[in-house]
């Protein structure tokens, strides 16, 4: 019941033969220094035995237009369908990881797998986060920000997909003294 998930978009594989995306929930942040995040994969999935080969993977953030592709690329298999092609997604290299990115998601998470824990339904792919690559439409220089949220980042909750976006606070708000006006 915890609900929404991020819904991103998995790239694997070591050559264009081997690419294969799919689609991901149950994935997040696990620590800062070094920074880690973790995938859980049903070991029957196809991209299951890739990322177990290649040690490495990319995690790549969706969007409201990409949301057609993420949902086709979880219902599908790669090992029936070419789901680069499939979907119009357009594979590049990545930085630090053999596996590809998808240049259309505004995020890039490069992974590398630092342990595989073996969960049950779902064995948990722990790793460390080598490169981030993202959209450079999505930065003020001018205020220093990235605005992901400008993206149009979607979510995932009891099997539907939502956009995200509205602003409630930033860290630390509920705490933040009030500035005084002096005149």
């Amino acid at each position: 019941m915890i609900y929404p998930l991020p819904a991103v978009m998995v790239s694997c594989g070591s050559d264009p033969e081997e690419y294969n995306v799919f689609t991901v929930s149950w994935t997040g942040t696990i620590c800062t220094d070094p920074p880690m995040c973790y995938i859980s994969v049903r070991p029957s999935r196809h991209s299951y035995n890739i990322i177990k080969r290649n040690g490495d993977f990319v995690i790549n953030l969706t969007t409201k237009a990409l949301a057609f592709s993420t949902d086709w690329c979880g219902v599908r298999s790669g090992s029936v369908y070419n789901k680069f092609k499939e979907m119009g997604l357009t594979p590049v290299p990545a930085t630090k990881v053999k596996a590809p990115l998808i240049k259309e998601s505004p995020v890039n998470i490069e992974c590398i797998v630092k342990e595989i824990k073996e969960l049950g339904t779902h064995h948990m792919f722990i790793s460390e986060v080598v490169a981030v690559n993202a959209d450079s439409e999505y930065f003020d220089e001018d205020k220093g920000l990235f605005r992901l949220n400008d993206s149009g980042l979607i979510c995932y909750s009891h099997g539907k997909y939502y956009e995200t976006g509205k602003f409630i606070g930033k860290f630390g708000f509920s705490v933040e003294k009030k500035k005084r006006n002096n005149k």
